[in-house]
């Protein structure tokens, strides 16, 4: 059977950050083992029981806030369902403020040897308008863990454009995490999402966020800064040591399929995406009475398919190759006399400035 990339949703947190729209709840205690427990049981019953896991990525919420117990759990039953094809990438995200060098240890042990660590920014000011439970010191800390622990792939993730944020202390943060010496990063932009507090503050005028034009430039010197310390661009927003990217999301922008277990997980396998109920009780119940666990579920038509391949696959600095989705040839013009687009080898890509109208381009070529 041919490999799938496999997704685990782990959906608590100790806290709901500002700008987060993940499908995540700050809940602790006897949920926590009773959903992990219900995932386990997803998992065993599978149908694509079998099927080698090319990939397992878990994310959330926050994995490593779960019990140790309960994560490993997850693990084993993912492992035994999938059998690991060599040499397969097992990621779990992670909280600095979560995590101690025990658990780390464990779950090396246990099979995991990729770590993305949300270290999202290394000014206490930040984090604590952030709402995030960690401070510097934790990030630091927590990768130091991973290496002790044995992890010779740890990514951070950092983001930029937060409120009241300059440019000066942008390149600062870069430059602490290249310090590190991460084999990988993603570093995002900060976008302000309906059904969050930020948004709520944005609306009031009450969310002091930088313009466009030190957004652009906060960009351009993430691009150069990061390159400059050996993580090559391969993604709009992620960089990495060669060999080092994330293979896992490299399925998703690929458009291959990927199986999915836990509340408000999102698999696409045979033409078919469908969606986890998301709350943790409800997903729990489901599981327990061996209800259907759809919230959501689409067919992919080939226009569909054509219009994520462009979106995705534009996004890569490996480019859209022209056999796979035909852009429309009036939108191919305009954006390459933007200067947006170039072709070569049978595939289109985004040019350095192009990256700032990646959602322009799209359109133009859909």
């Amino acid at each position: 059977m041919e490999p799938i990339a496999v997704y685990v949703h782990t959906p608590f947190c100790p806290s709901k950050c500002g700008y987060c729209d993940f499908n995540s709840y700050a809940m602790d205690g006897e949920i926590m083992d009773r959903t992990a427990r219900a995932i386990v049981t997803e998992i065993r019953r599978s149908p694509h029981k079998g099927r080698p896991a090319k990939t397992i990525f878990f994310g959330g919420g926050t994995p490593t806030f779960l019990p140790i117990d309960g994560l490993l759990s997850i693990l084993e039953a993912v492992m035994q369902t999938h059998p690991p094809a060599e040499p397969c990438e097992i990621t779990s995200e992670a909280n600095p403020g979560t995590v101690d060098a025990a658990k780390f240890r464990a779950m090396r042990s246990a099979g995991f040897n990729r770590i993305s660590i949300g270290a999202q920014s290394f000014r206490d000011r930040d984090l604590s308008a952030l709402d995030r439970v960690h401070r510097a010191d934790d990030i630091v800390r927590a990768v130091k863990s991973t290496r002790d622990a044995g992890f010779q792939n740890v990514s951070l993730d950092l983001m930029f454009a937060l409120p009241n944020q300059s440019i000066d202390a942008w390149l600062k943060n870069l430059d602490c995490a290249t310090t590190l010496e991460p084999e990988h990063l993603s570093l995002y932009c900060l976008t302000i999402e309906p059904n969050t507090r930020f948004y709520k503050l944005q609306r009031k005028g009450m969310l002091l966020l930088p313009g466009d034009d030190a957004q652009a430039t906060m960009y351009d010197a993430a691009v150069e800064r990061a390159e400059s310390a050996g993580l090559r661009q391969y993604e709009i927003s992620n960089f990495a040591r060669p060999g080092f990217e994330c293979r896992h999301n490299l399925a998703y922008w690929r458009g291959e399929e990927y199986a999915a277990y836990g509340p408000g997980a999102v698999e696409r396998v045979g033409g078919v995406r469908w969606t986890h109920i998301k709350h943790p009780l409800r997903y729990c119940v489901a599981v327990e009475r061996g209800d259907d666990l759809a919230c959501e579920r689409e067919a992919l038509t080939p226009g569909m398919r054509r219009t994520e391949s462009i979106m995705l696959r534009l996004r890569l600095n490996e480019g859209l190759p022209l056999n796979l989705a035909q852009p429309d040839p009036e939108g191919l013009a305009e954006a390459k006399r933007k200067g947006w687009i170039e072709q070569s080898n049978g595939a289109v890509r985004l040019t350095r400035e192009g990256r700032h109208f990646c959602n322009q381009a799209i359109l133009a070529l859909l």
